[in-house]
């Protein structure tokens, strides 16, 4: 079993340490987003938890313990005989209050101190247990799927252009009811079915891809390089399970189809992480799903299956997807993956927290500035659902400000940005 851990493999760079880097997002005051997440969502999860298995005595103590440190006390280091405390030991933040400490820190550190307490790296009869298996199995099972599985066997009634649309949009929104894979369904088409996209890179994302598949090939033994080298990888980092990674397989398997990708690295938690987030449990039983049902996704999961056997789709974790750090500070062997893609593409609201820092970034501040020290051409998939964001026009921020006061975190507005 891999063992949770959260070593960066080198110190803190420039960005994190530099007089002018924004303030880092905390827990905060009352009525922040931040410290709603900790006052409400967090004990109420503990308690969706404990209602959806039937937990022993002992882990029903340690959830009442949990939650007591959460609201009442300060934070509490692991307890050092747990399963991979070792990587915990020197965090900075032990007996602080838990509203005066980093948001993305206190969150990470939040749901590991969630699975100590449900015993999931313990040798035993819990060992491995996801605890966020109930919701996302009931989520996979939902009717709603087969019918956003159903609408795939529409793409091929649309041009090429507007498959790559759909599907990137599919990817883009997730399970949201009135999107996914029928974003082409209905009177209008496209244009009047995607609402909130903030900002649209997504020519340049197929600019890249293109780019990529048109490549010089490798040097051969005269020196000679005027070789197609055809598609390259392309690392898909993944956000939730269920409803959610369903497109993003099939966005994978699109990739592949159509040379944009000769292969598709599929970044995976090594272990349970935030509540929906997706394993390599999670990405089989996906499979499943797809090659379950009929017409155009069955085919497209016999695919996947095929691909996966022949190392066309790599599904890989590594420790670092579990760390409560910005990606500034990947160590080596995560940066080298990235750096060797054509496109890395992140999923989701906390890759893109990772990925530009939880700071508090001016909203029109550059993506490409945000994200300069990434090791390639980096993208970001994102719905909104905390107060992170930069890359918007200045027009485009007073808009928003000018309407509801939650479109930073109601999930209603998304982005697509490339740093190339």
């Amino acid at each position: 079993m891999t063992r949770p851990s959260q070593d960066t493999g080198r110190a803190p760079t420039d960005a994190e340490t530099a007089p002018s880097a924004p303030a880092p997002v905390v827990v905060g005051t009352p009525g922040s987003f931040a410290r709603g997440v900790l006052d409400e969502r967090h004990p109420a999860l503990i308690e969706r938890v404990r209602r959806a298995t039937p937990y022993p005595p002992g882990h029903q103590r340690a959830l009442d313990a949990l939650l007591d440190e959460i609201t009442k006390g300060t934070v509490e280091p692991l307890d050092p005989a747990e399963p991979g405390a070792g990587p915990w030991r020197d965090e900075p933040y032990y007996g602080q209050r838990w509203a005066d400490v980093p948001f993305l820190w206190a969150e990470s550190f939040f749901y590991r101190k969630l699975l100590a307490a449900l015993r999931h790296f313990t040798p035993g009869a819990w060992l491995g247990i996801d605890p966020f298996a109930p919701f996302k199995n009931a989520e996979l099972a939902g009717p709603g799927v087969d019918d956003e599985l159903a609408a795939l066997d529409r793409l091929p009634h649309l041009s090429p252009d507007e498959q790559d649309r759909t599907l990137l949009l599919s990817s883009l929104w997730g399970n949201r009811a009135d999107l996914g894979f029928q974003l082409s369904a209905g009177e209008g088409g496209l244009g009047d079915r995607v609402q909130g996209l903030v900002v649209d890179d997504s020519d340049a994302l197929w600019d890249i891809l293109a780019a990529g598949a048109d490549r010089p090939g490798e040097p051969d033994r005269a020196g000679r390089t005027g070789r197609r080298g055809g598609p390259g990888k392309v690392c898909l980092v993944a956000d939730n399970a269920g409803p959610e990674l369903l497109p993003d397989l099939v966005l994978a398997d699109h990739l592949l189809a159509t040379g944009r990708a000769a292969s598709v690295v599929l970044h995976l938690k090594p272990y349970p992480y935030y509540v929906s987030d997706a394993t390599t449990t999670d990405t089989l039983a996906c499979l499943d799903r797809l090659t379950g049902a009929s017409g155009r996704a069955a085919a497209v999961g016999e695919r996947l299956r095929d691909a996966v056997g022949d190392g066309r789709l790599i599904l890989r974790s590594h420790p670092f997807s579990c760390a409560p750090h910005s990606y500034d500070r990947m160590p080596a062997d995560l940066r080298e993956d990235f750096a060797s893609a054509t496109l890395t593409v992140m999923k989701g609201d906390l890759n893109y927290r990772r990925l530009v820092g939880d700071r508090h970034w001016p909203a029109t501040t550059p993506f490409a500035e945000a994200t300069a020290y990434f090791p390639g051409p980096v993208a970001a998939l994102r719905t909104l659902k905390c107060d992170v964001v930069t890359g918007l026009a200045p027009a485009t921020l007073a808009e928003l400000d000018a309407g509801t006061e939650s479109w930073r975190t109601s999930g209603t507005h998304a982005l697509i940005q490339i740093s190339p």
